[in-house]
């Protein structure tokens, strides 16, 4: 293969999925499903999250996406350490909010499968798109900005009434979803993809399951 058709083969990969396109699919989504809520809000969740994680994966198939190596337990740790540090302080303080959030934006959702949200489907989809490849090619403030915005959208509108009547109660998830987000692009900018996959699950157990427990 030639010099020339190498470099169009890694052009080709790398313009081969753009975030910023996948990212207004996820919204268009997210925003599209919601005269579903709150009885299918399980379905418009799982929707949303598979489109971040589809395209995520096409990039790494494409070659546009950062290859995954060996991991190293200090960075692991860190990640644990990172979500410790951010959510038990939160829980402490808030945990009652929390607890109420809880309720509200997983209506129909059990045990099981908010575990399963907050263990495997959420950190995986958005670890994937957000601090893996929104953050590599348009950097963590990007990434922490999309990202808090996305969770905003995703979560306030099946919660609407409760937020209207309480808007303190949608100004506090904002600015929650915004520093989680931004916690998690500095652990991926200071460690790695792995640490900030395992900070977010961390963050999400205690403060989207341990609530309930």
């Amino acid at each position: 293969m030639s010099e020339q058709d190498t470099t169009a083969r890694t052009r080709y990969r790398t313009n081969a999925s753009d975030p910023f396109f996948a990212y207004l699919l996820g919204m268009a989504i997210s925003l599209g499903l919601t005269p579903i809520l709150p009885q299918e809000a399980d379905l418009r969740f799982v929707l949303a999250w598979a489109a971040l994680a589809g395209v995520s994966v096409l990039a790494w198939l494409l070659g546009s996406f950062d290859r995954i190596g060996q991991e190293t337990l200090d960075n692991l740790l860190w990640g644990v350490g990172f979500g410790l540090l951010f959510s038990v302080p939160f829980l402490l303080f808030f945990s009652d909010t929390f607890y109420r959030v809880v309720r509200l934006a997983f209506p129909n959702a059990n045990a099981g499968m908010l575990l399963a949200y907050v263990l495997f489907v959420m950190p995986l989809a958005e670890t994937l798109f957000f601090r893996g490849l929104l953050q590599k090619s348009a950097g963590a403030w990007v990434s922490t900005l999309f990202a808090g915005v996305w969770q905003i959208v995703l979560f306030l509108p099946v919660m609407w009434v409760d937020v209207l009547r309480a808007p303190a109660v949608g100004v506090f998830l904002a600015i929650a979803f915004m520093t989680m987000s931004g916690l998690y692009a500095y652990v991926r900018q200071r460690n790695s993809l792995a640490a900030a996959w395992i900070c977010q699950i961390v963050t999400g157990f205690i403060l989207f399951f341990v609530p309930l427990l």
